[in-house]
């Protein structure tokens, strides 16, 4: 999920590391903010520097509200709270051949396992890989973890019948309708892609969780990435934009059909604060966007 440190509109290069990254930030050398065009390969390099710095932290931070020690994991969508097991997004598992693109430490990849289903979790970050395999060592589901980006996934054509992301690697990838292609080539037809990322709507607030939020001052329509850089100006973190039209045409554009784009409600009982995503925020105005989609058969 998400891991941006600094308000998005910010440009000087004085912005302040956040303190749940500061290991991160510490040993990228991380020291302000940049608004600036990256190619794949520059935003593939950030992002596993980043991931892999932080994945202790993140851990620390987001490790029990994910499960990821549980010894069946658990399948959490977002910071709302929505769990698979509630929501049936992927319907039946049992006996599906499942990749989970941008798995992290694999709690969903393991959840899915525990549910029936052949499981494969995939990450460009070696650190929140062996993060999962720490997880597995200690009992539960055991799932293959494999290292690679989504812009070219390392499988045969047609071999999953569904793949899911939830919060992992689409906003995070230069080009995002290459994934949605390559999502497309690895499905079976009549199989599911059902992925999760921060609402688009998001783009044009502070990545502030307190009333600083709730005040528009980004345009939508800037697909300019936010980048946090070093002092060199060398990027060390990455999240690309794109509306709910660009995810749309994405899709359609990789042969698949839209099913239903899932924008969870905040939950009564959660009190819990995600970064930019709080209850304050989530009561306005939505925090998560969940595509559904389906190859043709």
């Amino acid at each position: 999920m998400p891991g941006s440190t600094n308000d998005a509109t910010d440009i000087t290069p004085q912005a302040d590391p956040d303190d749940r990254h500061g290991e991160a930030n510490s040993i990228l050398g991380t020291s302000g903010v940049s608004r600036d065009r990256l190619d794949s390969a520059d935003s593939e390099r950030a992002s596993r520097a980043w991931w892999d710095a932080d994945a202790a932290d993140y851990h620390r931070t987001h490790g029990d509200f994910l499960g990821v020690d549980s010894a069946a994991g658990e399948f959490i969508w977002c910071p709302e709270g929505l769990h698979e097991g509630d929501v049936r997004l992927l319907g039946d598992v049992t006996g599906r051949d499942v990749l989970e693109v941008g798995c992290g430490s694999a709690p969903c990849a393991r959840w899915l396992a525990g549910q029936g289903a052949r499981v494969v979790g995939l990450d460009l970050s070696m650190g929140m890989l062996t993060r999962g395999v720490e997880a597995m060592a200690k009992g539960g589901p055991r799932v293959p973890l494999v290292q690679a980006g989504a812009e070219s996934l390392p499988f045969a054509d047609e071999s999953f019948d569904i793949v899911c992301s939830a919060f992992g690697a689409v906003p995070f990838v230069a080009d995002s309708a290459l994934v949605m292609r390559e999502v497309a080539r690895v499905l079976r037809p009549g199989g599911l892609w059902v992925f999760a990322v921060n609402h688009p709507i998001r783009w044009i607030f502070p990545d502030d969780p307190g009333p600083k939020g709730l005040t528009a001052t980004m345009p939508y329509f800037d697909r300019t990435p936010y980048v946090e850089v070093d002092d060199e100006g060398r990027p060390t973190y990455v999240e690309h934009h794109r509306t709910i039209g660009d995810r749309v045409r994405e899709l359609v554009a990789a042969g698949l059909e839209v099913r239903d784009i899932v924008e969870p409600d905040w939950p009564e009982w959660l009190d819990r604060e995600w970064g930019q995503w709080s209850p304050l925020r989530g009561q306005i105005f939505p925090g998560t966007a969940i595509f559904v989609s389906r190859k043709p058969d």
